[in-house]
C-alpha cells in the first residue's frame, strides 16, 4: 500500500511539474500579441496591434488607447508591458492586475507613422459598437482616414447592426475607403466604392482619391480622376459660400459697431473718435455681470448676456449723455475741435479703463447656446457668429421702429432735417441733441456685448474698430442707416474675398482705396441723406 501511495504521489508531482512548464507554451495569442510590444520591432508591433485589436479581449481598448498616448511601457528584459494610467496607477497588460511600479528599466514602445495609422484604426474598430453614437461616428471617421484592411470586418459588422442614419453613412464611407485600397477587392466593389467616396465630397474624401496610387484597374483610376475634379469644383463653390458666410459675420460685426456712429455723425454730424471707447465700455460690462454671476450666481450664467445687454447700454448710454452736455454741446459746428476733443478723451477713457481693470485681457465667456457650431454642406457655422448676425439684424430692425414711431425718432428727423424749424415748432433741440448722443452710445455699449463673444476685452477693443466703422458709414451715405447696413456687408464680403488673394493687410489698403475712388464719384456715399451737415 505505501508503495503505490508513493508511486502516485511521484506522479502528481511529476504532472504539476510538467503541467509548469507548459504553461508558456500553451499561452494564449493574446498574451503572445501583448509580448511583442516588448520587442521594440515595429513589424512585430504592428501584428500585436492587428491581434490585440481583433481579439475582443476587455484589455484591448486600454492597451490600444495606452500605446497612442505613449503610456504602453515595455521590458525588454522580462518581456512584460504595462500599462500606464492618467491616474498615475499601472496594470500588467497581459493579465490586467495591478501592478506596485513599471520597472526603470521599461520604455515607452515607439511608433512610426505606419503605426499611428495602425493605432487609429484599431481604435476606430474598438469603438465602431460603442453605445455611444458620437464615438461611433468618430470611430467610423477614424477609420475613413487610416482605411486599414484590420477594420474591415469590424466596419462590415457594425454597419449591419446600425440603425442611425448619420452614422451608416460614416460606416459606409469608412467600409468604401478600405475596399479602394484593399489589393483583392473586385474592380466592382472598387468602383462602388469611388462614387461613394465622391458622394461625400469633402478634403478628407480629395485626399484619398488622390492618394490611391497607379496600381489600380484602368476603369477604376479613371472613375477616381472624374471623382476628382467633381470634388474640386464642388470645393471650390463652397468655399465661395464659406467666404461669403465669413463676409456677412464680419459684416455684422461692423454693422452692429457703426450703426451707432451712424447716429452720432451721421445725424449729428459729430466725429466721435471716443466712440469705440463706448463699445469697449459695453463689453467691460459684459465682463462685470458675468464676474458677479460666476461668484454669487453661477447658475444664471447663460443669462448673462440677457442681462449685459440693457445694462451696457445704460451704461454707455448714460456716459454718452454726459460727454454731450459737458464737451459736445459746446463744440457744434467745429468738427475739427471736437475731433481734438474726442480723440482726446478716448485716450481718458482707455486710461481709465486701465486703472480699474488693468491693462490685460479679461475673459468673457460664451454661453452653452453660443458655444459650438454646425455644418451646413462643406461649410462650419459656428454658434456665436450666427447669433450676433441675428442679434445685429434684431437691433438695426428696433432702431428704424425706434426712429419712425416714436416721438423721440420723431424729433430726431425733424431736428436732422431743419433745425430751427423744429426749434420754432416747439422741439427742445438741445434735449434732443443729449438724448441722441446717448442713443448712438448705448448702441455702441451693446455692440461691446456682442463683440466680447468673439474678440478679446481689452482697453484697445474699441480702437479696432473706429476706423471701419467711419468707412462704413461714409461708404453707406451719412446719416442712412440703409445705407450703413448695405454699405457693412457690402466691405465685409469684399474684405473675406480679397484677403486671399492679397492678404489681410493690402486686402484692407485695397478697400480703402476703393472706397476713396468711390467717395470721389458719390461724395454722399451709397444712399445720400439730407442732414444738418448737408445744410451748413
Amino acid at each position: 500500500m505505501p508503495t503505490k501511495l508513493s508511486a502516485r504521489f511521484c506522479s502528481f508531482v511529476l504532472s504539476l511539474f510538467l503541467i509548469a512548464f507548459a504553461l508558456p507554451a500553451f499561452a494564449g495569442p493574446f498574451e503572445d500579441a501583448v509580448a511583442k510590444f516588448a520587442n521594440d520591432d515595429f513589424s512585430d508591433t504592428d501584428e500585436a496591434i492587428g491581434v490585440v485589436a481583433g481579439s475582443g479581449n476587455k484589455l484591448a481598448f486600454p492597451i490600444i488607447s495606452a500605446l497612442q498616448d505613449g503610456r504602453l511601457m515595455a521590458d525588454p528584459d522580462t518581456k512584460k508591458v504595462y500599462v500606464t494610467g492618467t491616474d498615475g496607477k499601472s496594470i500588467d497588460a497581459a493579465t490586467g492586475e495591478a501592478v506596485a511600479s513599471v520597472p526603470d528599466s521599461a520604455s515607452a514602445v515607439r511608433l512610426n507613422n505606419r503605426l499611428r495609422r495602425s493605432v487609429d484604426a484599431a481604435l476606430g474598430s474598438l469603438t465602431l459598437q460603442s453605445p455611444d453614437l458620437v464615438a461611433r461616428l468618430q470611430a467610423a471617421q477614424s477609420v475613413f482616414k487610416s482605411h486599414e484592411e484590420t477594420a474591415l470586418d469590424p466596419v462590415e459588422g457594425a454597419l449591419a447592426k446600425e440603425t442611425n442614419k448619420s452614422v451608416k453613412t460614416a460606416l459606409g464611407e469608412a467600409r468604401a475607403a478600405i475596399l479602394l485600397f484593399k489589393s483583392d477587392a473586385t474592380e466592382v466593389q472598387k468602383l462602388e466604392a469611388v462614387a461613394t467616396i465622391k458622394a461625400r465630397g469633402d478634403q478628407d474624401a480629395l485626399a484619398l482619391l488622390s492618394d490611391i496610387g497607379t496600381d489600380q484597374p484602368a476603369s477604376v483610376a479613371k472613375a477616381a480622376t472624374s471623382a476628382i475634379g467633381s470634388i474640386q469644383s464642388s470645393l471650390a463653390v463652397w468655399s465661395s459660400v464659406q467666404n461669403a458666410w465669413y463676409g456677412l459675420s464680419l459684416g455684422s460685426v461692423l454693422l452692429l459697431a457703426a450703426i451707432g456712429l451712424a447716429i452720432t455723425f451721421g445725424v449729428m454730424g459729430v466725429i466721435n473718435m471716443a466712440h469705440g471707447e463706448m463699445v469697449m465700455i459695453g463689453a467691460y460690462t459684459t465682463f462685470v455681470v458675468q464676474e458677479v454671476i460666476r461668484t454669487r450666481y453661477p447658475a444664471l450664467f447663460d443669462y448673462s448676456l440677457l442681462i449685459a445687454v440693457p445694462l451696457a447700454f445704460l451704461v454707455a448710454g448714460g456716459i454718452g449723455v454726459l460727454i454731450e452736455r459737458s464737451i459736445i454741446r459746446f463744440l457744434y459746428g467745429r468738427p475739427l475741435e471736437t475731433l481734438l476733443a474726442t480723440w482726446g478723451l478716448s485716450l481718458v477713457l482707455q486710461q481709465a479703463v486701465r486703472t480699474m481693470f488693468g491693462p490685460t485681457n479679461r475673459e468673457v465667456g460664451n454661453p452653452s447656446w453660443m458655444s459650438g457650431a454646425f455644418e451646413l454642406g462643406q461649410i462650419t457655422i459656428t454658434y456665436n457668429r450666427l447669433w450676433i448676425l441675428c442679434f445685429t439684424l434684431a437691433v438695426f430692425v428696433i432702431l428704424l421702429a425706434m426712429l419712425r414711431y416714436t416721438a423721440l425718432g420723431l424729433e430726431m428727423r425733424a431736428v436732422t432735417q431743419n433745425r430751427r424749424m423744429a426749434a420754432s415748432m416747439g422741439i427742445a433741440t438741445s434735449r434732443v441733441d443729449a438724448l441722441t448722443f446717448g442713443l448712438g452710445s448705448g448702441i455702441a455699449g451693446i455692440a461691446g456685448v456682442a463683440l466680447s463673444q468673439i474678440d478679446n476685452v481689452s482697453p484697445n477693443l474699441g480702437q479696432s474698430y473706429i476706423i471701419d466703422s467711419f468707412m462704413v458709414v461714409v461708404f453707406g451715405g451719412v446719416g442712412n442707416l440703409w445705407g450703413t447696413l448695405v454699405g457693412a456687408f457690402t466691405l465685409g464680403v469684399a474684405n473675406k474675398f480679397l484677403e486671399p488673394v492679397a492678404g489681410a493687410v493690402l486686402g484692407k489698403i485695397a478697400i480703402l482705396v476703393l472706397i476713396i475712388l468711390f467717395i470721389q464719384k458719390r461724395p454722399r456715399g451709397l444712399f445720400a441723406l439730407k442732414g444738418r451737415a448737408v445744410e451748413a
